[in-house]
């Protein structure tokens, strides 16, 4: 059994526990589904609902958007106390929040005088106004370094405590600190929310991430975690909608908030949504130019979503085997609820048979108490069930910026060993490279020590491929399936899989010349 106990601080078992049963559910409290929810939150078992609660463009009363915040909390912990629930509070800012109250609490704890007055949205912009960043009169990115925003992110923070959130999700981070040099404010204002978790929360400690690989100040980070997007590569070679993951970003290590410390901090990768489709119509683009635009034509949920049932089980496996062994600290935060726009899926609807639109993604299995479902609830469950036996076996190493071997000699030659060393043939497209890329830095092996250069990949489908070693991406001597070196791009070695997502590891032996191949199928 995982352990899921934490009180005030929480140890790096306990929150990769957490993250490995985590679901983005944005937008939670809206659902209108809410019995058939909890039952499938229960059948799967999720442990973190990560997007429950916050707004983009507010809601008409924030009274009444935070009465909505605590009931779903308490819904849920009904059927679970251990559930962990994450709030966004975004990079986002409109006219409208000059009609929310600001409470005395608030202004005590910057050490201002209470005043009775609203927020002023006017005076949580940039003043410079730099393009992009300022939405007419309506709307706009906050700048933290200005008084009255840090009000209205600590405001929205302490009220989704109160409502029993234990995790806030702060967006783009990046963004609205532009002008905070060194980010002193916006670690002033992170303690200020810990401090009243400390006090006010379930378990007395609240879990803060933003889009980063990572914000260290003097060897200390500013987050408990890290979270970001997929990036993706299309493939053209199989004909629909293909794509593949690559490898991208890092998480940034150091003393966690927690006490802890680590090279590499735990993380969590999602499919994320920025309106549905990027293209308002797709007939006016060739099949090679929407694959160039972004998801081809969609964002990420948005593609995924609109992806058959099969197709969605399909890359569903994908994403949590890639993620494993990709990102050995990373964790596939699996999508529950997420809005779909633009990209809304024709279906029809299981409690009266007729043809509706669905704006929402929903895992739910599709039934009367969920018409409009997805039905993968089951595949997820059953890829939870499989645990983190493949990232032991397979995974990659976990510095994914540091591949090795700079100024390593063998011990026994005296030779250097190569610092660049590429795996490269038919299978590269596969995995987001070009194919026969002697040169490529996305199948560019680690260095692992020993003389031993290794790579993991996961081929989403199934075939037969070729593939050789380069080291410094010199095609003069190459190597496959046996100790002798070749020369050119024709001599490969072949292997095949007989399944869709099957991981597939590399590894090369310098001094010796040899190359061993493993299939993971299961």
């Amino acid at each position: 059994m995982k352990n899921y106990t934490f009180d005030t601080y929480i140890s790096k078992e306990v929150l990769e526990n957490y993250l490995s049963r985590s679901v983005s559910a944005a937008f939670f409290i809206h659902t209108k589904t809410l019995e058939d929810d909890l039952r499938a939150l229960k059948n799967m078992g999720v442990k973190f609902v990560g997007r429950a609660s916050g707004i983009w463009e507010p809601d008409e009363s924030d009274e009444e958007h935070f009465k909505k915040s605590k009931y779903l909390a308490d819904r849920i912990h009904e059927i679970d106390p251990e559930i962990i629930l994450q709030a966004c509070i975004f990079e986002a800012v409109y006219f409208y929040e000059d009609n929310f109250k600001i409470p005395p609490y608030v202004f005590e704890a910057f050490g201002l005088p209470v005043e009775d007055r609203c927020f002023r949205f006017k005076d949580m912009l940039f003043l410079e106004r730099p393009n992009g960043f300022v939405w007419g009169n309506e709307g706009g990115i906050p700048d933290l370094s200005r008084t009255e925003a840090r009000m209205w992110f600590y405001y929205r923070a302490t009220q989704y405590i109160d409502a029993g959130y234990e995790a806030l999700h702060m967006g783009q981070i990046h963004l609205y600190t532009a002008n905070d040099r060194g980010m002193k404010k916006m670690a002033e204002l992170i303690q200020m929310i810990r401090d009243y978790a400390k006090v006010h929360a379930r378990r007395h400690k609240v879990l803060m991430d933003a889009h980063s690989h990572g914000i260290n100040i003097n060897g200390k980070l500013l987050l408990d975690y890290h979270a970001m997007p997929f990036t993706r590569v299309p493939l053209l070679d199989r004909g629909g909608e293909k794509l593949v993951m690559v490898r991208e970003g890092f998480s940034e290590g150091g003393e966690n908030p927690n006490g802890w410390s680590d090279d590499v901090m735990p993380f969590l990768m999602e499919y994320d949504n920025w309106g549905g489709k990027v293209l308002d119509d797709f007939s006016q683009y060739s099949y090679e130019e929407r694959a160039t635009k972004d998801w081809w034509g969609y964002d990420q949920i948005g593609w995924f979503a609109n992806q058959d049932e099969e197709g969605q089980r399909h890359f569903l496996e994908y994403t949590y085997k890639w993620t494993a062994i990709n990102n050995v600290n990373a964790y596939f935060e699996v999508p529950f609820r997420r809005t779909l726009d633009k990209a809304a899926v024709r279906m029809k609807r299981a409690d009266n048979g007729q043809w509706d639109y669905q704006d929402y993604y929903q895992i739910n299995t599709k039934s009367k108490d969920c018409p409009m479902g997805f039905s993968q609830e089951e595949t997820v469950k059953k890829l939870w069930a499989s645990g983190d036996k493949l990232r032991k076996q397979a995974g990659n190493p976990k510095h994914l910026i540091d591949y090795g071997c700079r100024g390593v000699y063998d011990e026994e030659t005296g030779i250097k060993l190569p610092e660049k060393v590429v795996v490269y043939g038919s299978f590269q497209p596969y995995v987001g490279a070009v194919a026969n890329d002697s040169n490529s830095e996305v199948t560019r092996m680690y260095y692992i020590g020993e003389g031993i250069y290794t790579l993991s990949v996961v081929l989403p489908f199934a075939g037969e491929f070729d593939y050789a070693i380069s080291t410094y991406g010199t095609l003069s001597a190459t190597y496959c399936y046996d100790n002798y070196p070749r020369s050119g791009s024709s001599n490969k070695g072949i292997f095949k899989t007989t399944k869709d997502n099957t991981v597939v590891r590399f590894r090369y032996k310098f001094i010796d010349h040899q190359v061993t191949l493993e299939i993971f199928e299961d």
